[in-house]
């Protein structure tokens, strides 16, 4: 089925990073967040704060305690509230009610045990294929995607499964650096694409370097930011998309 056809009422914001340095929490996203939703009646977002398990040392439910408060800050000077799933008694009904979904950056393996632990990646899928703004940063970018296998976070814990959302046909890393930090002998990121493209060939993976994002209304998608990302296909030279140029091929 032509990607096009199928996906035709989703409204996805898929954003890199949260925060750039020097700069507040969600500071640099935020004229894009309000734009996303301004178009929308949405008044209360649903948030998934799976991903951040270390703000707290008392526990996880005290993290995701911190996790809401924090971004639900910055939502309300956006004209927005904030409410978190971990508080609600039926996740599942939580996500069918929802009128907007955010799902906050931090370790995407945890957030995807969590997310099968709940049984609402299949809700949740439904609810942006049929037109539920669905926003997402860091991890919460890589759980748009077909698996969460190009994330560059540490396996803490074993999800169920890797399979994630599948909101979109190719793979993100998020984050994405050109190069390693000075003295450091490992791997480049690009280095780690290749090996994943080496055992899953047909696979796009888009490296989407921070303060970009992208955007998916209908059928059209837009890079959003003032960088270039960097596209990978196995057995090809690695190409630098610039904003503005035409990534409709992504989703073929």
């Amino acid at each position: 089925m032509n990607y096009n056809v199928k996906y035709k009422n989703m409204k996805l914001l898929l954003i890199s990073n949260s925060t750039n340095y020097g700069e507040e929490y969600l500071g640099w996203p935020r004229p894009d967040i309000k734009k996303f939703l301004s178009s929308t009646t949405v008044k209360r977002i649903l948030f998934i704060p799976y991903a951040g398990v270390g703000l707290s040392t008392e526990s996880l439910e005290k993290s995701y305690d911190v996790y809401e408060a924090k971004v639900n800050s910055v939502f309300q000077e956006l004209g927005y509230e904030i409410y978190s799933i971990h508080k609600e008694n039926d996740p599942i009904q939580a996500v069918k009610n929802a009128e907007a979904i955010a799902v906050g950056g931090g370790n995407t393996f945890h957030l995807v045990y969590m997310l099968h632990k709940n049984k609402i990646i299949k809700e949740i899928r439904e609810k942006a294929l049929n037109g539920t703004p669905y926003m997402g940063w860091s991890a919460g970018s890589n759980v748009a995607c077909p698996t969460l296998m190009t994330t560059n976070d540490m396996p803490i814990i074993e999800p169920e499964s890797f399979k994630c959302f599948n909101l979109i046909p190719f793979q993100i890393n998020p984050h994405y650096l050109d190069a390693n930090p000075e003295g450091h002998g490992g791997e480049t990121r690009e280095q780690r694409i290749e090996e994943f493209l080496v055992v899953n060939k047909q696979t796009t993976v888009v490296g989407l370097r921070e303060a970009t994002s992208l955007l998916f209304e209908g059928d059209s998608i837009e890079l959003v930011g003032k960088r270039p990302m960097r596209i990978f296909n196995f057995g090809q030279e690695p190409k630098e998309i610039a904003p503005g140029e035409d990534i409709s091929f992504l989703l073929k």
